[in-house]
């Protein structure tokens, strides 16, 4: 066990682990002491992650799985507890989106899909892990939350729906647990140098640039970026911040 680190001796559950904000999460969450449980659908990225990590010096577990699948995030849970004696904290990180089109073109696959990852998805999670945490006598959990919480963004209209629902679960977790030592906080993340990201910039007319016009920084947010506000949270450095949704943005809220 790492005894230095701001989680030195904690463990942590990652979900939507295998690339992007996920794994920047796992590497700087693992360096900073946790033993972390990482999920994901992709096995063959998650474990190369946890390879990885433990190379390190870390402490990880793979626990590939959906999110919108009850028995998975189950399954995680149970894992971090017998892996790492306890949870101490997740960041419930997976989710799925697409660029806007007016809302009657959406679709119906589409819908249902950024809902039940986004929204089901963190609802899973949130049911898996909060009663572990009121056993161990409190935690701190992470939900991904968007700029699409808060206005339309330009993704499409079910997303900005579920990022809506995912801030709107967490102040209603944040009330309801806080009696039982745990914390529960939303970031409000910008548009993030991601796969999925790479992929609309790859495959579509939409250049960076377009992508954040509103933002204060005109660029995109590396992972690491958005994995150290989540770290901040997860931290002790925290304490008095529960049902907050912390924008991670480049000052998008600003304007």
């Amino acid at each position: 066990m790492q005894t230095q680190g701001v989680l030195a001796g904690r463990s942590i559950m990652i979900t939507g682990a295998s690339s992007g904000i996920g794994a920047a999460a796992a590497r700087l969450f693992a360096a900073e002491g946790a033993g972390v449980v990482l999920m994901a659908r992709r096995e063959r990225e998650l474990h190369t992650l946890v390879d990885e990590i433990t190379a390190a010096g870390g402490r990880a577990a793979a626990a590939v799985g959906d999110v919108t699948v009850p028995a998975d995030t189950d399954r995680a849970v149970a894992l971090a507890v017998e892996t790492f004696g306890k949870l101490d904290g997740a960041f419930n990180n997976a989710g799925w989106g697409t660029l806007g089109g007016p809302l009657h073109e959406v679709l119906q696959a589409d819908f249902d899909r950024m809902m039940d990852v986004n929204v089901r998805g963190v609802w899973n999670c949130l049911r898996s892990q909060l009663p572990v945490m009121m056993s161990f006598g409190g935690g701190s959990v992470v939900n991904t939350s968007s700029t699409a919480g808060r206005f339309a963004t330009g993704a499409a209209a079910p997303y900005v729906a579920a990022k809506h629902a995912v801030a709107g679960l967490t102040k209603a977790a944040a009330a309801e647990y806080g009696g039982y030592g745990i914390r529960v906080n939303a970031l409000m993340v910008g548009v993030t140098r991601t796969e999925l990201i790479e992929g609309v910039l790859r495959d579509t007319p939409v250049r960076e640039k377009d992508l954040v016009t509103r933002a204060v920084q005109r660029r995109l947010a590396d992972p690491v970026e958005v994995a150290r506000a989540a770290l901040w949270l997860c931290s002790d450095h925290s304490s008095f911040v529960t049902g907050g949704e912390i924008p991670v943005e480049g000052g998008a809220f600003a304007t």
